[in-house]
């Protein structure tokens, strides 16, 4: 399989560059299209698989390269289905699929896959699942969104491993053999409508890495989000449940304890990351690792450790009194939603980035505690319209410097700094993990000032 065919690899990121290298090395004639010039490109990446034979076409997407010849279209998951390419492909009976895909199809059968999906946790849990198993001394990868793309290791992979998967709506969406022998779904709330239309085409993307599995996997769901017991009301993986507010029989939160099957594991005060969201996300990581044999002084020694992923409420740093938050992953109004119910303490807010029509007023039940807020970004003076709504003080900037010295100076001891942006980044940078590092990059400045004043 894959091996000795005509394959064109649609988009050259991260996933593409590492097919494009796992294909030319099993004498496929692998074509590399993306729409970025060459001056655009990685060019050490570039040259390396140009020295193996890789052909490359950059700078747009002419309407003759893709023809019947080709046994395959390998397409980046951040490509939308209506693409020219993949509507040709599929009219001259080529098949379409991704990275995730292909490697699946390679994968050993004494290897565990575990997959972890949902709107929002999928990166926290699937960091938590490796840690604890890492811990446990198990043989384990991480791969997907975070960490590497699966076919990167492929040729690494020994008898018993585990893999670890963050798998992204985008990712399942060119999938057809793919499933978990265990798969995660943390929750389901509307996001990527953008990309898949509306939330009911991205919900049941979403439950396609259950649709596929036998009777001998497992799914871990939870039983708090209507959602995901709808969309997965079919399938016929054994399942196993958790909770955060119901004893089960399963992980769930009681009385301020997490327990597993009435087996009290710890108390929810020692685990460090705040709001009930990130409990359901312990609780996923606990069900997959009893699942897998580990012993709960593992469990319990990352859950007590564990300070959260980076950009995601990520804990930076205290100053006078004041604890200061990176959520800059919080890119629609829903993550932002999470971040504010994480907290009951007086918070000042960085709401605004990229303008894409964010309705700022889905926010108005969770600003309770809010004191203040910096708006910033394209979409300010949008913020500045929620935030006289709301009858909170809003002050405007447009970047992130000044409105952080304003944030800083509004604020007092006991206080909650948070970024949580419900917006995109793209108006002012490349990622939002820039956002992100700008942000630490004032916190601990001010950290280290206040030290030298002391």
């Amino acid at each position: 399989m894959f091996e000795k065919q005509k394959i064109l690899i649609l988009g050259f990121a991260r996933s593409g560059y590492e097919a494009a290298k796992f294909l030319q090395a099993r004498s496929n004639q692998v074509v590399v299209n993306d729409y970025a010039p060459l001056e655009k490109q990685d060019r050490k990446k570039v040259e390396e698989l140009e020295a193996l034979g890789v052909t490359f076409v950059f700078g747009g997407h002419p309407d003759d390269l893709l023809d019947s010849s080709f046994d395959y279209l390998i397409k980046n998951p951040g490509i939308r289905n209506d693409h020219k390419y993949v509507l040709k492909a599929q009219q001259l009976g080529i098949p379409v699929i991704n990275e995730v895909e292909m490697a699946y199809r390679l994968l050993p059968a004494d290897v565990t896959l575990i997959g972890i999906t949902g709107s929002n946790g999928k990166t926290t849990t699937t960091t938590l699942i490796y840690e604890i198993l890492k811990k446990a001394g198990k043989r384990v990868h991480l791969a997907g969104n975070i960490g590497f793309p699966l076919c990167s290791f492929l040729n690494q992979l020994q008898s018993g491993d585990i893999i670890v998967m963050e798998v992204s709506c985008q990712q399942l969406a060119n999938t057809k053999e793919f499933h978990p022998h265990i798969g995660v779904m943390t929750n389901l709330s509307p996001a990527h409508i953008d990309f898949f239309g509306s939330y009911e085409a991205y919900k049941k993307v979403k439950a396609k890495m259950f649709l596929a599995q036998t009777k001998d996997d497992i799914a871990v769901l939870n039983i708090e989000n209507e959602d995901v017991l709808n969309e997965t009301k079919d399938i016929v993986s054994q399942v196993h449940y958790f909770s955060s507010k119901h004893e089960i029989n399963g992980c769930y939160l009681w009385n301020q304890a997490i327990y597993d099957c009435g087996e009290k594991i710890m108390d929810r005060k020692d685990f460090f990351l705040a709001g009930d969201h990130n409990v359901e996300n312990a609780l996923a990581a606990i069900t997959v690792s009893k699942l897998l044999g580990v012993q709960n002084d593992s469990i319990i020694a990352i859950l007590k450790s564990f300070r959260g992923v980076e950009h995601r409420l990520e804990f930076v740093n205290e100053v006078n009194g004041r604890r200061f938050y990176n959520d800059t992953e919080a890119t629609n109004t829903k993550c932002t939603q999470i971040a504010l119910a994480s907290f009951t303490q007086p918070t000042i807010l960085f709401l605004g980035g990229l303008e894409r029509g964010q309705d700022f007023y889905d926010l108005a039940p969770y600003m309770k505690h809010v004191k203040a807020i910096l708006a910033i970004g394209e979409c300010r003076d949008r913020v500045r319209l929620f935030g006289d709504q709301m009858h909170i003080p809003t002050f405007v900037y447009e970047h992130l410097k000044e409105a952080f010295s304003k944030a800083y100076g509004l604020s007092e001891e006991g206080d909650v700094i948070l970024l949580s942006p419900a917006s995109a980044s793209w108006d002012q940078y490349k990622e939002c993990e820039e956002r992100g590092r700008e942000f630490k990059m004032y916190v601990n400045a001010l950290a280290e000032k206040e030290k030298e004043n002391e």
